[in-house]
């Protein structure tokens, strides 16, 4: 298959695919808009995209990702602005760069901490497609080898490992993936015609077109669990979305009320080590089942306090190295991410899910032949990242004096007045999801079962990932007992896939057998 591939072909293949007008204001917008989100505490990128979803469906395929993506790394940057400025992380994973990012702002450097992110970010980010641009058509080449058996083996893997790895309870954890399988599982088969999950009554009322399965419901299932269920939370007093001081009141700071010049040449060069070992480390964790940006940015400040612990100031207390690495590793994370979903259809964290669901909506199967059925979706994606990287650092470097009043005045902003807009996006996104407002009490229904599953202390993130895999893992399960006539041998005939057994069976029993070795010591 990529026997005869060209990176210079395929790489002049995608920016052709983004070079116009109407392509780079999408990305421009889309980098803007995560910006934005990544800005409201407590919104970030899952939230924004889930919010975008139903926009994107009168959009073509490329165009409609292009924006998506824009909004995700848009927002992973977007969450240090106030993480800096008020020491209020806009996203779950600028929090380690609020404790040296506004350590400096108070010693009034602001400018140095804002710049020194910026280009954290875009080097990290352009450094870690780089690398998915080189190992992409070797992740492609080695799944194109795998059978049926292999790549059901290889989605139980990533399902079990994202399951293992959730925070929390792991019981609770694995209920809502059997909940997100059944639930990808329910309307009707595509082989048989038969109407699966769904009383008998309701049949004729939903018609074919209505299922859980469809396009519909997997945006009712974003807008409901992670739009309308954590606003309905934090209404109610429940919400773990807004972190430290209520945004209506932020604290006054030397940042707020001046602004310095940005990082030299020097304190740029202070900064590089922390910025290379960031970037090397979250573009490993961000393929990791489970990993991704908030990951990347906990072990790169980790490991910089070890690394560091000799230099002045300590951690902490406003060295730049605590702003460089956990920003750095979180935008690394971010697009490393993209290499198993694209190239082996295998989401490693929640954002991911979401655009493998969006990828469905537009009939393309995220997998080792999308390299080959849709390269310019492919190749377009991994261009317009390197360019949407571009626009965020000329977005943010010349814009940050602006930046510090504009924040302040959005922080001001009533915070019921933001969750009653988010709320009516997400109503009117519902609007388009059926007809006869079908797709409004859709999202009721499975946000006010969210907020029931939240505050049971269930994540909504296991039940996505178990909901987006749920059609893959039962074609494949059906490609690979039909071809081996019923013999479940097939999954321990060839070493590929018995090793993928032993590693998913290996996850279980480690957290298994962890509560016996914690009560026999």
């Amino acid at each position: 298959m990529v026997s005869d591939f060209s990176w210079w072909g395929s790489l002049a293949q995608g920016l052709s695919a983004v070079w116009g007008w109407q392509a780079m204001g999408l990305i421009a917008l889309g980098v803007l808009m995560g910006s934005v989100f990544g800005v409201l505490p407590g919104v970030g990128p899952v939230t924004a995209i889930a919010l975008l979803l139903p926009a994107t469906l009168g959009l073509p395929a490329l165009p409609a990702l292009l924006v998506i993506a824009g909004v995700y790394y848009g927002a992973q940057y977007g969450g240090s602005l106030p993480a800096i400025v008020f020491d209020q992380p806009g996203e779950a994973s600028s929090v380690m760069t609020s404790r040296d990012g506004h350590a400096m702002a108070v010693q009034g450097r602001t400018g140095v901490a804002l710049s020194v992110a910026a280009i954290s970010s875009c080097v990290a980010g352009c450094l870690a497609i780089g690398l998915v641009v080189l190992l992409a058509p070797g992740v492609v080449s080695l799944g194109v080898q795998f059978g049926p058996a292999e790549r059901f083996l290889l989605l139980v893997v990533g399902l079990v490992g994202a399951t293992v790895l959730a925070s929390g309870s792991f019981l609770k954890a694995l209920a809502m993936t059997v909940l997100g399988l059944l639930l990808g599982l329910m309307g009707w088969d595509a082989q048989t015609g038969v109407a699966r999950f769904v009383p008998e009554a309701l049949e004729p009322w939903m018609g074919r077109h209505h299922g859980l399965n469809e396009g519909a419901g997997f945006i009712a299932l974003a807008l409901g669990f992670f739009v309308v269920a954590p606003i309905a939370a934090e209404l109610a007093g429940l919400s773990t979305l807004a972190p430290g001081a209520p945004p209506e009141a932020p604290r006054a700071t030397p940042a707020a009320a001046g602004f310095d010049t940005r990082a030299s040449r020097d304190e740029l060069k202070e900064a590089l080590p922390a910025l290379l070992r960031g970037t090397g480390l979250g573009a490993v964790l961000g393929v990791v089942p489970g990993g991704g940006a908030l990951l990347s940015s906990l072990a790169a400040y980790q490991l910089e306090a070890v690394v560091s612990r000799q230099r002045m100031p300590p951690l902490g207390q406003g060295n730049l190295r605590g702003v460089a690495a956990p920003e750095a590793a979180n935008n690394a994370g971010a697009q490393t991410a993209y290499l198993p979903m694209l190239a082996l259809g295998l989401p490693p964290n929640t954002v991911m899910a979401l655009l493998l669901g969006a990828l469905g909506l537009h009939a393309i199967e995220p997998g080792p032949s999308v390299m080959s059925v849709q390269p310019t979706v492919f190749w377009g994606l991994l261009v317009a990242m390197w360019i949407g990287n571009l626009f965020l650092l000329l977005l943010n470097l010349p814009l940050s004096r602006w930046w510090v009043p504009t924040l302040l005045r959005v922080l001001q902003v009533p915070r019921r007045a933001v969750l009653a807009g988010l709320l009516t996006a997400a109503g009117l996104g519902a609007l388009a999801l059926g007809p006869h407002g079908w797709g409004v009490w859709l999202v009721m229904g499975l946000g006010l079962l969210g907020f029931v599953l939240q505050r049971l202390g269930c994540e909504g993130v296991a039940l996505l990932l178990g909901y987006v895999l749920a059609p893959g893992l039962e074609e494949q399960l059906r490609r690979a007992l039909q071809l081996s006539r019923g013999d479940w041998f097939v999954f321990i005939e060839r070493p590929v896939s018995a090793v993928l057994l032993m590693i998913a069976i290996g996850l279980l029993l480690v957290v298994v057998l962890q509560p016996r070795r914690r009560a026999r010591a």
